[in-house]
């Protein structure tokens, strides 16, 4: 009897996170096609565009090539690099920066980004999260305009810093980091997924001060500060929800609240002007990693406007089943000029009116 009951609680166990699984990756869901009218793909990204970070300025610095165990590469023997665009010139030309001698180019495999500009000077500083042989390091770049290139200033490696998804700088060498997983192993990982833990987080980094701010999440991803750098938000990826949280002058976070956005959330940019957050992410998670012609991954973008109110609003302002963009990761927003990236593919430019 006792072993029937414990079969029976397994089995119970076991099927209520099969559908807590369906619902965090929505194997079944199709794009519903949402187009916008004035769009293109952008010449010269072929092999992915995970992440875009826009200046003030409008300069937009894109990781391409990044390179994944469980993820679709078109060119998986092609090196890395960081894109840039200058989103002021009417004709759009993405171009590789030159990266210093002395930082191992080889196995450089650029994921999140950052900017951040150095007001004594007015030096831009790119971070950069990068997966040397799979693990993590943080790479921190000075943007040099004159020679179209990054000059390496910095690797920073922590333990806390395990499994990192994406950063924002708020500092010259500090910023905060979501994790996207607990485990390393890749057969943990899947055990993570599948069992549905929360047990990703925030974790704030300073040369003398590192751990952990924020916790609770299925997967963290994207990150971003508002524009009266008071609150830092933090995307769940298989959580669909984007997390806002108070920051205070110690560095640690609050709650403040935790806003359902209904797609698997990639990637997160703050609207300069208007505070809007622009994200995209997957129809369907099961097709970015079971890369199948058949059943392409699809692409969504959304917009969230008024997110501290009591009804943030949340619109759906593209969507395609994969047929023009595959796996969208972010959306960025420069005046009324719009950046889609993707994990592997290419990105998508579209005038907005």
């Amino acid at each position: 009897m006792a072993n029937l009951i414990l079969f029976g609680a397994a089995l119970s166990f076991l099927g209520q996170n099969v559908i807590h699984l369906i619902h965090r990756t929505k194997p079944f869901s199709v794009a519903e096609p949402i187009e916008l009218i004035k769009c293109q793909l952008l010449k010269g990204i072929e092999f992915g565009s995970e992440d875009i970070e826009i200046s003030p300025n409008g300069l937009a610095f894109i990781s391409s090539g990044m390179k994944h165990p469980s993820v679709k590469s078109f060119a998986p023997d092609r090196p890395a690099e960081i894109l840039l665009v200058d989103l002021n010139d009417e004709e759009l030309h993405p171009t590789p920066l030159s990266i210093s001698k002395g930082f191992d180019i080889s196995t450089f495999n650029p994921h999140g980004l950052s900017i951040y500009i150095d007001e004594k000077d007015n030096a831009v500083y790119l971070f950069v999260v990068n997966h040397p042989h799979h693990k993590t390091t943080i790479e921190i770049f000075k943007f040099v305009a004159e020679e179209n290139g990054l000059v390496h200033q910095k690797t920073i490696k922590h333990r806390l810093l395990y499994s990192v998804n994406d950063i924002v700088a708020v500092g010259p060498e500090s910023f905060y980091a979501t994790n996207d997983y607990y485990f390393t192993d890749g057969n943990l990982k899947e055990m993570e997924t599948l069992i549905g833990l929360t047990w990703t987080n925030v974790v704030y980094y300073s040369p003398g001060d590192v751990r952990e701010v924020a916790s609770g999440l299925y997967s963290g991803n994207g990150i971003a500060m508002s524009t009266n750098k008071k609150y830092i938000y933090a995307a769940d990826l298989t959580g669909h929800t984007i997390n806002v949280f108070e920051k205070h002058s110690n560095w640690s976070l609050s709650s403040v609240k935790v806003v359902d956005v209904d797609i698997i959330v990639d990637n997160l940019s703050v609207d300069p002007v208007t505070g809007d957050i622009w994200t995209a992410g997957h129809p369907n998670m099961y097709s970015v990693f079971l890369y199948d012609e058949d059943n392409l991954p699809g692409s969504e973008v959304i917009r969230v406007q008024n997110i501290h109110s009591d009804n943030p609003i949340v619109t759906m302002v593209y969507a395609n089943n994969g047929s023009v963009l595959q796996a969208s990761s972010c959306a960025a927003r420069y005046k009324k000029k719009l950046l889609v990236g993707s994990v592997f593919h290419k990105a998508l430019f579209c005038e907005l009116d």
